[in-house]
Parts: C-alpha cells; structure tokens; sequence
C-alpha cells in the first residue's frame, strides 16, 4: 500500500454519527431550539462531517474565527485562510447558552445535525469583508453573500445525522477517506488536484496534462455546492468532464471526483482554501492558475500564486504548482504558456469568455485550439435546451 499526505492538521476529521447514538440524538433534537441552514451551511456541515476541512470538527469559535480573518491561521498557528461559520439572527441567539445543543435542520426542517455549542459572539460584517474578500462592494458575489448572515456567529462541533440527500454525481461523491483509499488502490503517492467551477477548455486540459507528467495520477475535482447564478450548471459542467475524459486523458491516471462545497470567490484565499481541501482528500500537489477563485477585477492576476509565498512550505504540507496563461500558439504549433513561448500575441489562438460564450449560443463550434469538439457540442446543446425553455 502506497504512504499517502496526511490530512491538515494531521488527522481526518470524521462528523457523522451512527447507530444508537445517531439515534440518541435523533431523539434529543426534536426538543432542542432549532437553527436553519441556508445552502453554504448545509455544504459547510457536509465538508465538516467528511473531514474535508480537516481540522475542523465545527463551526467556529471567536478566538478562531478572529485569527482566522486577521491572521489566516487557526488560533493554534496552524494555516487556514477563509472563516467557517454559522450565523444567526439576535432573536435567535439570544436564548442560547454555551454548554447546550442546537437542532441544526435544512429549510424543510429536516434534522442535518446538532450543534455542540460552545461559543456565540457577534461579528464585523465589513471587516470580514475588506480582510479575506479585500472589498466591501456588494457586487462582489461572495461580499453579498454576508450580508444574509446573521449578525451573531455561534461556534461549536457538530455531530451530523443526516447528511444532505443527493440524487446527482452518486457515482462521483467520493469522501476524502474514499479518495484516500482509492489512491493506495492505485498505488499513488504523488496526485495533483485541479480545482475548477468551468468547463474543462484546452487551456485547462494543457496545464493539467503537464502536471500528470510529474505525478501518479490526476483528482479532476469540479466543486458542485453554490456558486453564482451564470456560473456553467453542474450538471452541463460534469457531462463536459465526462466527455473529455473519455477520449483524451488516460484512463488509468484520472480520478474524477466531485467537492460539496460552496465557492467563495475570494481570490488568494481561497486558493490556499482549495488547496488544503485538496490535501485532505489526499493529494500532494495542486495546480494553481491565472486569477484562481477570482470574480471581476478584484485580485491581481497571480495574487493567488503570491499568497503562497506568506506560508512555509511544510505548514501547507501540499506543493503548488504555479501556471501561467495557457494558449494555443500558431509558431510553436502546440499549447504553451507565457513562461515558454517567446511569440508576440498575434501568434496566439485566443477568445474572450463573452466571444466563447457567443459562438456556443449560437450553435457555432469553437475553434479546436480553444475547446475540443465534444466539450463544444456539450455546451452547445444545453445552451439550446436553456433558451428554448
């Protein structure tokens, strides 16, 4: 069996309970005080019970939520960039007391989990806002997103009993104990992770395929929790993947594995973010493009490769690699980047996301150095679907 990265912090956290004390619970809860989760909470307490925000066993307290926002560490040093937390309204927080357990349930109130709480404190909305998104404007997707939070953030472990039904990617709904697994199966000891909310397009294709040149095998790890509305469906997203992988990736060297979690789109930190998701699941490398997580204008190009830099290498644990904008260059003949093609712009075979968008709209296929031909034809056909409804 093949030595895998250990998990953050150096343990796989594991938050779902069973049998008579799964039942116990269940019991308790139905007289204990009830907190909805919207969508991101519910995701939150999937990655939480699976150990994919491993060390994390709950939500958090103040003393980490604080250092978290302000120093993008654990209150115990240990590297972790993007607060999870669970909000409240006043009314709602104010009979709670520390010591005692909360019913955690979806919007039908179906039990989810219950929360062991510890700590309750208010929060600073802004601050929060300008420290990990380093904006307060409400156009920013992940900055307006706060503002449906309550205003009192309740910390605690949780102990999960149900875990969110799914009845989509059955197939692809790997937990990091099961991707772990998988890799020692396969005899891997080197996997990169590649994180996207996109259609895998040439430019993806080329950076991933020059990772696998240094490593065992690929986690192809679309995330399928929230994201923005004219984000690609997962549905549409997943079909692309499927498609690609049939014909153009080798078969034995690619694991295709979808993350419950929400998307953030908080830049920098949220690369970081992806990239100890990704440990867990038990990769030890992770590709880190051109503007990773971003939205807009907000973060520099490669500020999400700078952020690395704020971090020793063995306190991350898992190795990034770096890439530059990748594109077809007619010189060269083949894929490159920035890094090594010496040919101006001209040379090089490029399209806007708009353009792109354009021509798949109107039934028209990409040129191959752009996107492959199936992926094109995925699109296409759910672009046609969405206007004719």
């Amino acid at each position: 069996m093949s030595e895998l990265i250990a998990p953050h912090g150096g343990r796989l956290i594991n938050r779902i309970v069973t049998g008579r004390e799964r039942e116990a619970l269940i019991a308790k809860a139905a007289k204990l005080p009830r907190v909805v989760l919207n969508d991101v909470a519910i995701s939150d307490a999937e990655m939480l019970a699976i150990g994919a925000y491993s060390p994390l066993e709950g939500f958090m307290g103040r003393v980490d939520y604080e250092a978290v926002v302000t120093k993008m560490r654990l209150a115990n040093g240990l590297p972790w960039t993007l607060p999870i937390a669970l909000g409240v309204s006043p009314a709602e927080a104010e009979p709670l007391k520390a010591g005692q357990d909360v019913a955690l349930v979806d919007d039908s109130q179906e039990l989810v989990a219950v929360l062991h709480l510890a700590d309750k404190f208010a929060w600073d909305r802004e601050r929060e806002a300008q420290q990990v998104y380093k904006t307060t404007e409400r156009k920013h997707p992940g900055v307006a997103r706060l503002d449906a939070v309550g205003d009192v953030l309740l910390g605690g472990k949780i102990s999960v009993v149900n875990r969110p039904a799914h009845d989509d990617f059955t197939s692809y709904r790997l937990d990091p104990a099961q991707t772990r697994e998988l890799f020692q199966q396969k005899l891997w000891r080197r996997i990169v992770g590649f994180q996207t909310r996109n259609p895998v397009h040439r430019a993806h294709e080329y950076l991933q395929k020059c990772a696998l040149e240094i490593v065992d095998g690929l986690l192809l790890h679309p995330l399928v929790g929230e994201t923005k509305s004219d984000d690609v469906p997962a549905s549409v997203r997943m079909r692309c993947y499927e498609v690609l992988l049939e014909k153009y990736y080798p078969k034995d060297r690619v694991v295709l594995a979808v993350n419950p979690a929400a998307m953030r789109y908080a830049g920098p930190r949220e690369a970081i973010f992806h990239a100890l998701i990704r440990k867990n699941f038990g990769c030890t490398h992770f590709i880190v493009g051109r503007d990773h997580a971003g939205v807009g204008n907000y973060y520099g190009t490669f500020d999400a490769h700078k952020i690395f830099d704020e971090f020793q290498s063995e306190e991350l644990g898992i190795t990034p690699l770096f890439y530059d904008h990748s594109f077809w260059c007619q010189a060269c003949e083949g894929m490159a980047t920035t890094k090594s093609c010496p040919h101006p712009e001209t040379e090089r075979v490029t399209l806007s996301g708009t353009k792109l968008r354009e021509l798949l709209a109107a039934g028209k296929v990409p040129p191959p150095e752009i996107t492959r031909p199936e992926v094109a034809q995925v699109l296409i056909e759910a672009m046609a679907k969405t206007v004719a409804k």
